[in-house]
């Protein structure tokens, strides 16, 4: 999963009136810019102060047994506040194959994410301090049956999260690095596709979310990430994720990202490795 940020060459990457290149950053698959898994303190679109952005974005994970699809959109005012929507869609797979008196063969899960996300001081790139930045997303699973089936709690919740990025210039063999770094609460089964809370644990829990990625040039990033999940149900070990990705900027409207992502065991299926794919268009 994925992600990007301005390159080599920065003042010329400069455009009046926006970001450079590739500040907007990508899409998370809960919605929010960053990278493919891990929300990042930078907001989504090219506005700088006094000026507006938007965001909509296209992603899709598969691992064989599963697949998850997700599409939403994003509006930032005053490169302050950062708004959201992101609808998810997963195919269960070999999953209704595995437990066949649960889960019909045809069966899908959904959820929709509701987020915000307030930058409280600093700049990803320029100034003193890097760019600090609180979100939520607000989850509610569109058919409760399976993760209730499981042992899930609720069919909806609330992740809190404080994110801190910065691009550090020349960071790396004379090239730019980005690094984040974020920590969430949550009670999210699987970011809540599974509901929320569970058997083994009810309350929320603080898991913790990195991100670093080096630009070969202005407009290509290759990196990594990390996010720790919580393990609230009994049935099943959940797994923490991780991907390697790749994310090229062809224009300040449109980002392409590829990932290969590892995501563990999920309800019970093991060794869950997949290609992602992201396409986001910036306003």
């Amino acid at each position: 999963m994925t992600a990007a940020i301005g390159l080599a060459a920065l003042p010329a990457a400069a455009t009046a009136g926006g970001k450079l290149i590739g500040t907007g950053g990508a899409t998370q698959i809960e919605g929010a810019a960053g990278g493919g898994i891990v929300p990042w303190a930078m907001l989504g679109g090219y506005g700088t102060e006094g000026e507006n952005g938007a965001t909509a974005f296209f992603s899709s994970v598969d691992t064989g047994d599963y697949r998850l699809d997700a599409v939403g959109a994003g509006f930032v005012w005053n490169n302050r506040v950062e708004v959201s929507f992101a609808r998810q869609d997963l195919d269960t797979g070999s999953l209704s194959a595995a437990f066949p008196a649960l889960i019909a063969p045809d069966a899908r899960i959904g959820q929709d994410i509701f987020g915000a996300k307030l930058r409280l001081l600093g700049d990803t790139v320029y100034g003193r301090w890097p760019q600090v930045a609180l979100g939520i997303q607000h989850k509610r699973n569109r058919d409760f049956d399976i993760p209730s089936a499981v042992g899930a709690r609720d069919d909806s919740g609330t992740d809190v999260y404080l994110s801190v990025g910065r691009l550090l210039l020349a960071g790396l063999a004379g090239r730019n690095v980005y690094l984040n770094g974020t920590i969430r609460s949550t009670r999210a089964n699987e970011l809540g596709l599974l509901g929320f809370g569970g058997p083994d644990n009810d309350g929320r829990e603080l898991v913790a979310e990195a991100s670093a990625a080096i630009f070969l040039d202005r407009r290509t990033a290759i990196g990594v990430e990390y996010r720790q999940k919580p393990d609230n149900l009994a049935f099943a070990d959940e797994s923490d994720w991780s991907d390697v990705f790749v994310a090229w900027f062809p224009s300040k409207n449109l980002s392409l990202s590829a990932a290969w992502t590892d995501l563990g065991s999920i309800a019970t299926l093991d060794d869950q490795r997949g290609l992602y794919l992201s396409v986001e268009a910036a306003f």
